[in-house]
């Protein structure tokens, strides 16, 4: 394993500002915790005297104890005209009480002149005088030189006195910012390499991710001589996002054979990577590499024929790795490869060969010509699968249903109303309920029913309701695809259903989300 790369992140600070990120200090904390366990060396915090939350975050964060990382209060150098000393937002980092101070300035010439409108030598003074007074409080001053790429295409002299200027006054750490994001990786080498070269202090790289090249810029900076890597988690952050140390962390630690958070932690990195995208109250993106549920999904016959021989031949790492897993895909494309693998998956030991295996292909190939997808709805495709190697039965028989949507006035919402007539094993119930739709009215009405019978249906949430129409050539009368993400105190699982009567899809999903739960539970059993 090569040198060490220090890993420094932002999530809690650069991150908050992308577009729809917005933490509460308890959100902080938790996250913060999150890190430290997953062994990042510098956690960014805040400004500590920007808003009250960042206040109340770095207070909390004082009592608490962390293992291995260092908390980071962010801050900028003191303002023209004020002396350091005098300078409230130095004096608010300072009573943070944290190991380390980061302090971003300016570098570029067109940033000194147009945005703070002084002079070039003055701004040198500034970034010179709060290091030096800085360094009195803290051991570990870190620089972070914004716009430093785009000054060094303006001026490479002056970029290059800003960082004497930082590391004279104290600085331990230089940091090189792509702020606006739109450098080249041979850009960022070069430079970064010259960089490494004349200063002896460490050398860190801030990307941006505007020209999609974030994570690519960050590694060309490592390999140029820079140790410590900024980034957030999932790569949030303003306008395209920062760099993603979702995939900084293990093109280091995998492919570059650099130490970073170690090789135990990274089998955490998708834990922590959910968990996250849960606290932002993001969706985490399917198809994200390294962390993502597409990440190492299979779906061609010929992809999955080969991972069954070999998993390298289509998978660049094992996804074990970085706590992820490898999933079989099926769809038209599917070969019987692909049925015999995932059948593996739930415990069905069936051969190639196996006659239920090409009757299932012809009904899968024939059921997604209708508009069905199996992609995303594995609960329905277990339950589809089981059916055909003759392993599952109905739960209950439908007699019928009846859904009312009403508006009695110009100004009331609607009214729905569903009544539902179901058999289980010969004996019949008959019940309704009303809902704020007619979907979520039968949905209610299919419960009650159900619930005396198997009451772990109690336990079921809906998570998520997505209707997409298949082919708009119909208008209002298109066919439409329902997919229903469900879960209880244990699993998630998604069903699908399709149908040119919404309703009717959406009870083809219910139905299959509750007979899989109740399926879930007597392999429990």
């Amino acid at each position: 394993m090569g040198e060490k790369v220090y890993i420094y992140d932002t999530t809690l600070r650069d991150g908050t500002q992308g577009e729809d990120v917005a933490y509460s200090a308890a959100d902080k904390l938790k996250i913060t915790h999150l890190l430290d366990e997953l062994g990042i060396d510098y956690i960014e915090g805040g400004y500590p005297g920007s808003n009250p939350r960042d206040i109340e975050f770095f207070k909390k964060a004082r009592k608490s104890r962390l293992r291995h990382s260092k908390l980071v209060a962010f801050g900028m150098t003191h303002r023209i005209g004020i002396k350091p000393d005098r300078d409230p937002m130095l004096k608010a980092l300072i009573g943070a009480h944290v190991p380390a101070l980061a302090i971003v300035g300016k570098t570029s010439t067109l940033h000194v002149r147009d945005v703070l409108r002084t002079s070039l030598e003055r701004n040198l003074n500034c970034i010179h005088q709060t290091m030096k007074y800085l360094s009195k409080y803290s051991s570990e001053l870190i620089f972070d030189a914004e716009h430093f790429f785009d000054g060094y295409k303006e001026n490479p002299e002056y970029v290059m006195a800003a960082l004497e200027a930082a590391a004279s006054g104290g600085a331990r750490w230089l940091v090189l910012c792509d702020t606006n994001g739109g450098s080249m990786p041979i850009e960022v080498e070069e430079v970064t390499k010259e960089v490494c070269a004349r200063f002896t202090q460490g050398v860190g790289i801030h990307t941006h991710n505007d020209g999609e090249l974030a994570v690519a810029n960050a590694l060309a900076a490592i390999r140029a001589g820079a140790t410590q890597v900024h980034g957030t988690i999932n790569g949030i952050g303003e306008r395209c996002g920062n760099a993603n140390l979702c995939s900084v962390i293990p093109n280091l630690e995998l492919k570059m054979r650099r130490a970073t958070i170690g090789r135990e932690n990274l089998r955490r990195l998708r834990e922590v990577s959910r968990t996250v995208f849960e606290l932002t109250n993001m969706v985490p993106p399917k198809h994200q590499p390294f962390v993502g549920d597409a990440a190492f999904a299979h779906k061609g016959g010929m992809h999955v024929s080969g991972v069954r021989r070999n998993v390298k031949s289509y998978e660049h790492i094992d996804p074990a790795l970085i706590g992820n897993r490898r999933r079989i895909l099926v769809s038209d494309l599917s070969g019987s490869g692909n049925i015999v693998s995932k059948a593996q998956e739930y415990g069905i030991d069936i051969h190639s060969k196996d006659k239920a295996v090409k009757s299932l292909l012809t009904e899968l190939k024939h059921l997604e010509n209708r508009g069905y997808q199996y992609e995303g709805a594995e609960g329905s495709f277990e339950l589809l699968m089981r059916r055909a190697m003759g392993k599952g039965s109905k739960v209950f028989k439908l007699v019928g249903f009846r859904v009312i949507d009403e508006k009695r006035s110009e100004h009331e919402p609607p009214y729905a109303e569903a009544t539902i007539m179901i058999e289980v094993d010969g004996e019949v119930e008959h019940t309704a309920a009303v809902g704020n739709g007619p979907v979520n009215a039968l949905d209610q009405a299919l419960r009650k029913a159900l619930e005396r019978f198997y009451p772990s249906i109690r336990e079921v949430e809906l998570r998520d309701y997505k209707v997409r129409v298949i082919s708009g050539a119909e208008g209002t009368g298109a066919q439409v695809r329902v997919l229903i993400e469900s879960g209880d105190h244990k699993d998630t699982w998604s069903t699908v259903g399709v149908s040119h009567n919404i309703i009717e899809a959406s009870w083809q999903a219910l139905v299959d989300s509750l007979a899989y739960k109740l399926h879930k539970d007597r392999k429990r059993a």
